[in-house]
């Protein structure tokens, strides 16, 4: 049998984010959760609560190390000090993989705290690619670098943004998160169709897929990580099973969060959707 990926990075199974509402929940109960996803720039300062919460969460858990700072897309020169850091904190708690976004940060010098569209054109392509190809080789591991959410897209790009996304991975030769909840979010502003982009990924460097709640205005959709998750973003997850079986999947909610077993409820519906998909697939043999 074929490796699900080409790092043959392992299935972790259904996961959420670990958020500081449920610190005390997560190291006093243990919960039956299958692993956490940690935001990385919280974790960086180099001490202090947060990082003692994860260092004994990692003691029980898998991690998976997720940023939202690396701007990789900047045309700023790339933050050695925040790489030192990274890699540092990835030494601490032995991440099973670690990653950020396809997008830009800031420029300057100066962080806007938003994960900001890219124009989809062969000169940004270049760019990036070898941005991520320098960080690699700092980190000594691969990215695991997700699609982003977009408000507006740039006149000049020459390219549908899957197809930046695929290119991008083989020529930097480096892993993909998928975030279903993303690409639904996008085709809803954007009017792109979500099979297509499906059907465009590199399955053997997807090795994480993302999904979550949005708020939909009737006109566009904001990603806000609120759930619950509607039924259009779990049918996506369904068509990334058929085409991909096996990938770690998780839950964001990062707004007006919950308890923590409401999230991980909510998170433990993709078993619903897979199973299905599974059924589905079993029949189609059959026949």
């Amino acid at each position: 049998m074929r490796p699900a990926n080409r790092w043959n990075l392992p299935n972790l199974g259904i996961g959420v984010g670990l958020r500081s509402n449920h610190y005390d929940h997560v190291v006093r109960k243990q919960p039956q959760v299958d692993w956490f996803e940690l935001i990385s720039e919280n974790f960086m300062a180099g001490g202090g609560r947060p990082l003692r919460i994860a260092e004994q969460v990692a003691a029980s858990y898998p991690l998976v190390l997720h940023g939202v700072s690396l701007s990789i897309g900047s045309t700023d020169p790339l933050d050695f000090e925040y790489l030192r850091r990274l890699k540092d904190l990835s030494d601490r708690l032995r991440p099973v993989w670690l990653g950020d976004h396809i997008c830009w940060t800031g420029v300057a010098g100066h962080n806007s705290h938003d994960l900001l569209p890219l124009p989809y054109d062969e000169a940004t392509l270049a760019h990036v690619v070898a941005r991520v190809r320098q960080v690699q080789d700092f980190l000594e591991r691969p990215l695991v670098l997700e699609n982003a959410s977009t408000y507006l897209e740039f006149a000049a790009s020459s390219m549908p943004e899957q197809e930046f996304v695929a290119r991008l991975a083989e020529a930097a030769d480096c892993a993909l998160l998928l975030d279903v909840n993303n690409v639904w979010v996008n085709h809803r502003n954007h009017g792109t169709d979500p099979i297509a982009y499906l059907d465009a990924m590199p399955y053997d460097r997807v090795v994480q897929i993302h999904v979550a709640g949005h708020a939909d205005k009737g006109t566009h959709c904001i990603d806000t990580h609120e759930g619950p998750v509607i039924d259009p973003v779990w049918e996506l997850l369904a068509e990334v099973e058929k085409r991909a079986p096996g990938r770690s999947i998780l839950l964001e909610w990062d707004t007006a969060i919950p308890e923590f077993d409401v999230v991980l409820a909510e998170a433990r519906k993709a078993e619903r959707f897979l199973a299905a998909e599974s059924r589905s697939g079993r029949a189609a043999a059959a026949e």
